[in-house]
């Protein structure tokens, strides 16, 4: 495993993490959550990635019960939680000071541990001034509950704007921003951060790289029965891949196969090591929800060295370049 600087600050993250959106609660019970990270852990993972969303908070409880169990040593791993989504009523909503506040408290004891190194705005909350937001998480910094805090799916202008209201008022400012980034999902962190990156040094923790299943080839010959397109409030997952944009989508990834085949690397390490290949990419979260599966992953880190610049030009000749 290799370590990259979170941003400009001086953490270091793994480059690969070990996420549990969807699998957490919905496929994973504690006894196999903790298999799987003690599996990312042994590998050299040191970030586990987590919000109060997923499985309305269930899957905090089932990381901290894992992590409780392993016993890994806390100065060895990162962990974190988002806030946006945490119940149905107006204060249980948003990124006003109050949501914030009583989701991470409500993260914290889910998870069973003293604080959180990355702290998230899952969502852009229109609703709230961006100043109330970076106050409320300079707040939480500065009472020792979060290390370092930032956004995700949020605007490059709302990111800006939350540095400069911190510069303003010597503040925390945001430290990392969560975008989707994958062969099929490239604008925000090739075009739309680039000033981010070079003026404020963001750090990113980029997920669904093999595109909730689509970079792996399983869906070559239709939509197998054990996928989590299946599951349960992920059917927007499978609207998609059935609709025209979707068909379009596997059509490249038969194409991407192809290009894997002829270099000898496997579909998912080329679509992982892929997304290594970016600087401005800080780790890559996987979402692996069999030990099998997540080992694989895993080995992804011994075909990065493979990609020259013939072979991502050819894999831009079938998604596009940057």
């Amino acid at each position: 495993m290799k370590y990259r600087n979170l941003g400009k600050s001086g953490l270091k993250v793994s480059e690969l993490s070990y996420g549990s959106w969807v699998t957490f609660s919905f496929q994973l019970d504690t006894s196999l959550a903790a298999e799987m990270l003690k599996i990312a852990y042994d590998s050299g993972v040191n970030f586990f990635d987590n919000a109060e969303a997923y499985a309305s908070g269930e899957s905090e409880i089932i990381m901290g019960k894992a992590l409780k169990t392993l016993g890994f040593t806390r100065d060895t791993y990162c962990v974190s939680s988002k806030a946006f989504w945490g119940g149905q009523l107006p204060t249980q909503r948003g990124l006003s000071a109050k949501h914030l506040t009583d989701a991470c408290n409500a993260a914290l004891q889910r998870l069973q541990v003293d604080y959180l190194d990355l702290f998230f705005c899952h969502r852009p909350d229109p609703e709230t001034p961006i100043e109330e937001t970076v106050r409320a998480m300079h707040a939480l910094v500065i009472q020792g509950k979060i290390i370092y805090w930032g956004t995700s799916e949020w605007e490059a202008a709302q990111i800006e704007e939350a540095y400069r209201i911190a510069e303003k008022h010597y503040l925390t400012p945001p430290t990392m921003e969560q975008p989707e980034y994958n062969m099929f999902n490239r604008s925000k962190l090739e075009k739309e951060y680039l000033d981010l990156f070079n003026k404020r040094g963001l750090g990113t923790t980029t997920w669904s790289p093999l595109a909730s299943g689509l970079l792996t080839g399983k869906y070559k010959n239709g939509i197998p029965e054990d996928t989590r397109t299946n599951l349960s409030g992920y059917e927007f997952l499978r609207e998609r891949l059935e609709s025209e944009v979707g068909r379009a989508m596997v059509d490249k990834a038969n194409h991407l196969q192809q290009i894997a085949d002829t270099a000898g690397i496997p579909l998912v390490y080329m679509a992982l090591g892929w997304c290594l290949k970016n600087k401005h990419v800080s780790t890559v979260s996987l979402g692996a929800s069999k030990p099998e599966q997540l080992k694989q992953n895993l080995k992804t880190l011994d075909y990065v060295d493979q990609f020259d610049d013939s072979l991502m030009q050819e894999i831009d000749s079938i998604i596009g370049s940057h």
